[in-house]
């Protein structure tokens, strides 16, 4: 079942990159794949980035998807102010939240670092526009440019003892060797979309513990798969790395198979 965070509260206990869980801590913390599912599911966030006129702080709201690295992708147009704080300093911050029912300072949530880059290429196009069907409409405006997020860390608060700082390695996905799997990725989409909905159906009722309804593939990388429906995302996890379209199709049939059982 796919993993459910409901911290707490906002107490931070603070990890650094690659030290273990310091006291206090509950020892079933996994900060990686907890801040790995955050970025990989929250579908819009807050962009915090720095005035082009005066330098303050300035924080917008955007979409967002991801790179098949993990990498936020990004759609902006030339006519927002936070386009024009990027193209004059591109380091930004990015806080995705898990939301929910109650305190909204007791649910997950996960600030990323980086520098917002312009994007180009049909494959980061493919991967946000599956994330946000809607952006279809307005994607090919001369104005607007797609951006991809080269992270430099993060910091994870997942309540109450729960918070910790990630290094961009930590929360990227490793793509090396790959590429196969990332060649087929789209003709695999498309493929499982149009005839195996059924299967992904079962992926997101059954193993990623979703409700029922017209689930379809959005992304695969070497971790997982990502999937989406109306509003909600959901992402269900590979028993073991794949890197090529033989290992994706022996990886979908077992979890269709897991599903069904």
């Amino acid at each position: 079942m796919r993993r459910v965070f409901n911290p707490m509260s906002s107490t931070d206990t603070t990890r650094q990159p690659g030290q273990p869980n310091p006291a206090g801590q509950p020892v079933d913390f996994e900060p990686v794949a907890e801040a790995k599912a955050l970025l990989r599911r929250i579908r819009a966030g807050a962009l915090a980035t720095i005035d082009a006129e005066d330098s303050s702080p300035f924080a917008s709201l955007v979409n967002v998807a991801t790179d098949v690295d993990g990498s936020p992708l990004l759609l902006l147009s030339r006519l927002a102010a936070h386009r024009a704080n990027i193209e004059k300093d591109a380091r930004i911050s990015l806080l995705l939240s898990e939301g929910g029912k109650g305190d909204p300072l007791a649910h997950a949530r996960l600030t990323v670092m980086g520098r917002a880059e312009i994007a180009e290429g049909e494959a980061v196009k493919t991967r946000f526009l599956a994330r946000h069907p809607k952006s279809a409409l307005y994607a090919g405006f001369p104005d607007f440019s797609f951006f991809k997020v080269a992270l430099t860390g993060g910091h994870l608060n997942g309540g109450f003892a729960r918070a910790a700082r990630l290094s961009a390695e930590e929360l990227l996905t490793d793509c090396s060797g790959a590429e196969a799997l990332l060649e087929a990725e789209a003709g695999a989409i498309e493929h499982m979309n149009a005839d195996h909905a059924d299967a992904v159906r079962l992926y997101a009722t059954k193993l990623a513990g979703t409700r029922d309804g017209p689930w379809r593939l959005t992304g695969i990388d070497p971790e997982g798969i990502d999937m989406a429906f109306a509003d909600e995302t959901a992402r269900v996890l590979f028993a073991e790395r794949v890197v090529d379209a033989s290992a994706l199709r022996k990886a979908l049939v077992a979890m269709a198979a897991e599903a069904r059982g």
